[in-house]
């Protein structure tokens, strides 16, 4: 299993994690995952495209000063993240259809960038991940600017791989 940590340790993860916040990433998967423990969805996926769905964003400046409004107007991140993430869990060695799954989670935990809503067309993982952000979202995108030292991620991450390790065991002897 490509791990958490395995993600988090990449220098891609590292990279475009820095600009939409570690705390908002680990916190939305944190609530991800409880939400697919609860509904029986799939909470290896659910986790890890909530721990990358904003892996896609860039910053937007006017005159030298962060423009969220401008950004928001022109934002594609899902888009963007969707891709980045497929291409980064591919590179680990994720299995190819749970990359994508990840990946499609990621493309439409938002449909800021559609010009319709995808609200009742996404699945139950895709609609988690959706909530799960809805959440832990705070006005004017402050959320992103949250901070968590890398040592304090790592370790609520890897207590969620091993949540979701011992919940993969608990499903191989039930069968």
């Amino acid at each position: 299993m490509i791990t958490l940590e395995n993600i988090f340790s990449h220098w891609v993860t590292e990279k475009y994690l820095q600009r939409s916040g570690i705390y908002h990433a680990v916190t939305v998967a944190e609530t991800a995952f409880s939400m697919a423990r609860e509904q029986g969805v799939d909470e290896e996926v659910a986790t890890k495209a909530a721990f990358l769905h904003d892996i896609g964003h860039y910053e937007w400046y006017t005159d030298g000063e962060w423009d969220y409004d401008e950004y928001r107007k022109h934002d594609i991140h899902a888009i963007k993240g969707a891709e980045r993430a497929h291409k980064l869990l591919i590179r680990l060695g994720e299995d190819r259809a749970r990359a994508k799954e990840v990946a499609l989670a990621i493309l439409l935990h938002t449909d800021s960038y559609l010009p319709f809503s995808v609200e009742n067309e996404r699945t139950n993982v895709q609609d988690i991940v959706w909530k799960a952000d809805t959440i832990n979202e705070e006005e004017a995108g402050r959320h992103h600017y949250k901070l968590m030292d890398k040592q304090e991620a790592m370790a609520r991450l890897q207590k969620l791989d091993e949540s979701i390790i011992a919940g993969h065991k608990s499903e191989v002897n039930v069968q």
